[in-house]
């Protein structure tokens, strides 16, 4: 008898650990970039909803952050529900956003008085499953602290994005320790797009997926985000014969 019931309990274990694993690998519902070429480097197809991504600018970049900051306007843009934008310093600029899609009336935005406030800010907004989207501009991201954002972003449909600041060029090596994030990106301005005219172009981007859980690593030159949050390929990437084409036309001169 004690063995009968010491199997039933096993069984019953069993049954609830096959039952949580299967819940595991549920697939997580993604939001695409739309360009092909991104996409398919990405779980799923696009990033995770209910996850953790950083973004940080490249160069003179991880100072101003200017191009990183309008790449996840750009993504939380295309999200749904209102916007809850968490800083230290107060130097958001407000029209910017909107020209990347992000309208005012959908941003919360928040002044926290030091990194600790605005991390736990963080963990709070994306703990509550509201909004489409809880971006923070943060210095530092330690393992610890990225854990505790990811497991309070899971079970939502809030993509957390942390935006990777600092006030000194020497201080951007912290971007490079890490963390329990899903993604890791690096924006950097480029050359903006010639025009057959004087003027200035649609600008672009040098977008780095530097980490991707289960996905790979690339790079892209982009053009910047349009008016609804969406990122593109320059017309001579986008037109660009594959590689296996470019071969057969060489070996055939």
């Amino acid at each position: 008898m004690p063995d009968r019931a010491a199997n039933s309990v096993i069984a019953e274990l069993q049954e609830r650990i096959a039952h949580l694993e299967s819940g595991a690998r549920r697939a997580k519902s993604v939001l695409p970039f739309g360009v092909a070429e991104i996409d398919r480097r990405l779980p799923g197809g696009g990033l995770a909803l209910g996850a953790l991504h950083e973004v940080a600018g490249g160069g003179n970049g991880a100072v101003d952050g200017a191009a990183a900051a309008l790449f996840a306007a750009g993504i939380a843009a295309r999200t749904q529900g209102k916007i809850l934008w968490i800083v230290t310093r107060t130097d958001l600029f407000a029209p910017a956003l909107a020209q990347v899609g992000l309208a005012p009336d959908r941003l919360i935005h928040v002044e926290a008085g030091d990194e600790k406030a605005l991390l736990a800010c963080f963990e709070e907004g994306l703990r509550h499953g509201g909004p489409g989207a809880v971006v923070a501009e943060t210095a530092r991201l330690s393992m610890t602290a990225s854990r505790r954002l990811q497991l309070a972003a899971e079970g939502t449909n809030t993509i957390g994005i942390a935006l990777r600041r600092w006030r000194r060029q020497s201080e951007a090596g912290d971007f490079g320790q890490p963390t329990a994030s899903v993604t890791r990106w690096r924006v950097s301005a480029l050359p903006s797009t010639p025009l057959p005219v004087p003027g200035v172009g649609r600008a672009r981007w040098l977008v780095e997926l530097i980490r991707a859980r289960a996905g790979e690593s690339a790079d892209f030159e982009v053009e910047a985000c349009d008016a609804k949050g969406r990122i593109a390929l320059p017309a001579k990437v986008a037109h660009r014969p594959p590689q296996k084409e470019v071969g057969r036309r060489i070996a055939s001169v």
